[in-house]
């Protein structure tokens, strides 16, 4: 499968806002570690390849393990997650897959129970974010690099 078009050279301007969305998540006091789970989290919903090879390698390098990794898909049925990640966890499906009923209140309520107003307002953006760049990757055919 070859790369289809190449937004950041054919729309570069909007490139480039998607861009300063995303570096506009590292400033809402979100913890690296929190970007991770969501950006990984829904990337596996997504079927990014592109993304879930590039935001693995990103949280190993900022210290996360490969349990907790290989472990997203299940978190529900894992003990390697507290209940603030728990709550992001939730959020990021509910996001992600915004046409199957929205964000429900018991998930946005268990959020706002471990998690402030700030919080998770960055969280949404932050999962906004990541479904951006997942369907331009996924739409131009990105492909991981082989290692």
């Amino acid at each position: 499968m070859s790369t289809r078009v190449k937004i950041e050279q054919v729309q570069p301007e909007a490139y480039k806002a998607v861009y300063a969305l995303e570096r506009s998540i590292h400033n809402t006091g979100l913890s690296p570690r929190h970007i991770d789970l969501i950006k990984i989290r829904a990337s596996q919903i997504n079927g990014c390849a592109f993304c879930i090879d590039m935001h693995t390698r990103d949280a190993r390098k900022g210290g996360e393990t490969e349990q907790r990794i290989y472990g997203l898909n299940a978190w529900r049925d894992t003990p390697f997650y507290d209940e603030r990640e728990r709550a992001l966890l939730a959020l990021t499906e509910e996001v992600t897959l915004i046409s199957h009923g929205g964000v429900s209140e018991e998930t946005y309520n268990n959020a706002a129970k471990v998690l402030d107003e700030s919080y998770i307002a960055g969280a949404i953006m932050a999962i906004v974010t990541i479904n951006a760049w997942n369907r331009i990757a996924i739409s131009t055919h990105m492909q991981p690099a082989l290692v």
